[in-house]
Order: C-alpha cells, then sequence, then structure tokens
C-alpha cells in the first residue's frame, strides 16, 4: 500500500488508476481527431489541446472515485464495474458542461465530449476484462507472517479470507503466549533463526499478534527482522490500515498515545476546514432552498406538526447544540425525554420522511448549523446526550469522537450502513475514530465525493 496523506492506498488501484487515466486521455484524443477529420479540420500537434484532454480525464477520474469505481465491489466484479462507469462518464460530461460555462475553452467541444463519453466505457471495461485476474491476483498481494497463534491470529487469517484482501498470509509462527487457534502454526523454538525464516519465505511484513505481550515479546528477533528490510507492524496498526477503521478489540491507550495521528487541531488544517465549510454552506443554501421550502410544505401537509425538526446533540468536546432536519417522523414518534432508535422500517416514518430520508433531503437544514460552526460537512454524526451517556459506558474512547467537529457526513457514513444497536454502534465508532486520528483536507475531499455514491445508492438509510 502507499501511504498518501496519512490515508492508505492499494497498488492495484493506484495502477488501475494510472490506467484508466490513459485511457481516459486516449478516449478523448480519438474523439477529437474523428470529429476533426468529419468537419474537414487539421489535426493540430496533440500540445495545443492538453488543457481540454485533462480537464476530461480529471472530471471523469473525479466522477470515477465518486461512485465507487475503485471499490472492492467494483474490482471483483466487472459488470458492477461497468454499471458504475457509465454513471461516473455521464456524471464528468454533467461536470465538464458546467466548467465550460465557468471557464470557457478549458473543455472539449460538445461533440468531441459527446464522442469520448461513447468511447471511454468501452475502453475502461475492456481493461477491467483484461487486468481483472491480475489485479486480484496474489502478485499484488504483500505476503505476511504472522508472530502468534491464538485468537487474534485467527482473526488476521479470517481477514485475509475475505475477497478483496490486499494481503497473503504465508505462515504463523507459535509464540507460547497462549492456547493455540491457528492449526499448522510452527512453534518458535522449532526455527533457529526467526529472520532467516522471515527470509525463506519472501515475507515483506511481520505482523505481532501475541495474545498476551508481558515475557513473550521477542524484541531480538523483532530487531534482526527489521534490520533484513521486512516492516514490522503490531496487530491493532495492520488492521488499522487494512481495513479503514481502528478495531477496538486490539487497540490500547498507549497505541493511540504515541502514533502520529490526530492532528486536526492543527492550524492551517482547522483554518482550511472553516473556510470551505463557510464557502459550501453559502452556495449550498441558495441551492437548496427551494428545494428545502418545497419539501416542507409537503411534510407540512402529510402530518400534522411542524415541518422542521429541532434536537439536542452533543457535538465538539462534548458541549450540546441544536441540530435541525425536515421532519421525517409523526410529531408523536417518541414519549418526552426518552430517546429512542430508528429502526428498519420504522412505523413512525412518514411516506414523505421515508422518502427525504432515502435521499437525505432531510439533512439539508443542517447546512445552516454548518455555516454557524457548530458543525462541519464532515465528521462524526453527533448524536443524543442519552445515547452517548449509555455508549459511553459501553463502548472504550467513545469519548474520544468529539474531539473532532461533528459533520453531516463522515468516514462511517460511507463504510457502515445506518446502525441501530450496540455492535453497530460499536463498528461506527471505529470508523470515526480512524477519522479522528487520520484527518487530513485530503481525507475530507475522499469523504465528500464518496458521499454522492451514498446518495446514487442509498443502502441502509432509515
Amino acid at each position: 500500500m502507499i501511504r498518501l496523506f496519512r490515508h492508505y492506498i492499494p497498488h492495484a488501484v493506484l495502477l488501475l488508476g494510472a490506467i484508466d487515466a490513459a485511457l481516459l486521455a486516449a478516449a478523448a484524443e480519438t474523439a477529437w481527431v474523428v470529429r476533426a477529420h468529419q468537419i474537414g479540420m487539421t489535426v493540430t500537434p496533440l500540445a495545443t489541446r492538453l488543457g481540454p484532454l485533462l480537464s476530461f480525464v480529471l472530471a471523469v477520474q473525479v466522477a470515477m472515485v465518486s461512485v465507487g469505481v475503485y471499490g472492492v465491489d467494483a474490482l471483483r466484479s466487472v459488470r458492477f464495474a461497468a454499471v458504475r462507469l457509465i454513471v461516473a462518464v455521464a456524471l464528468g460530461v454533467v461536470g465538464l458542461a458546467v466548467l465550460s460555462f465557468l471557464v470557457p475553452g478549458l473543455t472539449l467541444w460538445r461533440s468531441n465530449a459527446l464522442y469520448a463519453a461513447l468511447l471511454a466505457p468501452t475502453l475502461l471495461t475492456f481493461a477491467r476484462l483484461l487486468l481483472g485476474s491480475m489485479i486480484g491476483s496474489d502478485a499484488f498481494k504483500r505476503r505476511v507472517l504472522v508472530l502468534g497463534a491464538g485468537a487474534r491470529a485467527a482473526r488476521l487469517r479470517s481477514l485475509a479470507a475475505k475477497p478483496g484482501a490486499g494481503f497473503l498470509l504465508c505462515g504463523f509462527v507459535g509464540m507460547s503466549d497462549g492456547p493455540d487457534a491457528v492449526p499448522g502454526a510452527i512453534d518458535r523454538a522449532a526455527i533457529a533463526s526467526l529472520s532467516d525464516h522471515v527470509v525463506n519465505l519472501k515475507a515483506s511484513e511481520v505482523v505481532l499478534a501475541l495474545q498476551e505481550r508481558r515475557n513473550a515479546l521477542p524484541l531480538q528477533d523483532l530487531l534482526r527482522i527489521r534490520t533484513t528490510g521486512v516492516q514490522v507492524y503490531d496487530i491493532a496498526s495492520f488492521l488499522e490500515r487494512e481495513t479503514g477503521r481502528i478495531d477496538l478489540a486490539t487497540a490500547n491507550p498507549s497505541s493511540l498515545i504515541f502514533s502520529d495521528g490526530f492532528s486536526s487541531g492543527r492550524l492551517l488544517s482547522s483554518v482550511a476546514k472553516r473556510l470551505f465549510d463557510i464557502a459550501a454552506s453559502l452556495i449550498l443554501l441558495v441551492v437548496a432552498a427551494p428545494v428545502i421550502l418545497i419539501m416542507a410544505v409537503v411534510v407540512r401537509l402529510e402530518s400534522p406538526g411542524p415541518a422542521f425538526y429541532r434536537q439536542r446533540r452533543v457535538g465538539l468536546f462534548g458541549d450540546e447544540f441544536e441540530v435541525i432536519k425536515l421532519r421525517s417522523m409523526r410529531q408523536d414518534a417518541e414519549i418526552p425525554g426518552q430517546a429512542v432508535w430508528a429502526a428498519e422500517n420504522d412505523p413512525r416514518i412518514t411516506r414523505v420522511g421515508r422518502f427525504i430520508r432515502k435521499v437525505r433531503i432531510d439533512e439539508l437544514p443542517q447546512i445552516w448549523v454548518v455555516l454557524a460552526g457548530k458543525m462541519s460537512f464532515v465528521g462524526p454524526r453527533p448524536e443524543r446526550r442519552q445515547f452517548v451517556e449509555a455508549l459511553e459506558q459501553q463502548l472504550p474512547y467513545y469519548a474520544e469522537r468529539h474531539m473532532v467537529k461533528p459533520g453531516i457526513t463522515g468516514w462511517a457514513q460511507i463504510n457502515y450502513p445506518y446502525g441501530a444497536s450496540l455492535d453497530d454502534a460499536r463498528n461506527k465508532l471505529e470508523y470515526d475514530l480512524y477519522y479522528a486520528k487520520n484527518y487530513t483536507p485530503f481525507l475530507d475531499l475522499l469523504i465528500l465525493l464518496q458521499t454522492l455514491r451514498v446518495l446514487l445508492w442509498p443502502a441502509g438509510a432509515r
């Protein structure tokens, strides 16, 4: 994996992205040349149209990231990818149309863009047909040796067996740190030199997955392995990188305290985030105002009660603030003072409410809260005080999610469906902690782009 702005990106995705960029450029150039011949225009040197070609590549690739073309499902299924590619190219062309209005001359002509849009999905899909088996093959997977054979090592084995795993387990070494849960592990006492064993297995990484580290940490072995050029990770760091979440079962205070994360308080990043929130919220409020007003009228007509729903939530540093949403439930949905999670097929949700929740229109009034500075566009979803107090008692590190400003969308929202149970809250917390630990403007941009995927394919909304 490549670490880009504190976020890990698989080598296979980077390679496929580079190939896609080249194919998009080829589609745009082919479209330009074909159209030039059709109208009898002289084909000028390539350098004279680099701007329009690059704008086409950038617009479509941004759309491809937004709709999940580089996700695990798209990498495993060509049919799945083909549908997303068609949507991405269409969105890219729409984006180019807006760009041509703002900056005339920077984009392809409309006829060129149409030809390129027809050719690009074919080239991109064909590339996936050719490269699909190679991208998912062991050639792109890192060879990992696990030190440990207990329950934690068994978790790594299960993770490696999942579709889309980016690593291959080449062996387990029992370290006498507890009962074995992985059959076939080699006992450490049977290996003369652990560093030679790592080299012989051609392992590129070693993961320390001990059940009990006291008096079992093989420091001398780890030092020799590291000096051979092989990377050594503890299981918490490894799982964070592979899953995009902080694993609560293996994380401990020292691994979080001494990590290089939790830098969201840096002045430059915070200022940039706030400036973006102000500019984007002002623009979106103007654009979304007609939609909010129309839906407010529809909500009011369907069921008695106010169109807007106000509720106290817990925000930055545990301070409370008021969120505003379009009302999607009956007026008598809750007993006063008693908070209740929304459930699947919740009978309290109105017909209009079910629709606006599905397409996230009920969230639009929160843009005003972002402008007021109580929320950001990206961050952990704020919860009610009753839920927070209960979850802080049941989940470790839950209070730490309030060290960053809450958001309308977030890392948990694009990676995990809506949940209304303790297990769901635990999974979402793991994603929220990852965001708090690894926040950068790049990660914010990635989340904002992929929120479009959630809006287009709204799975799990309640």
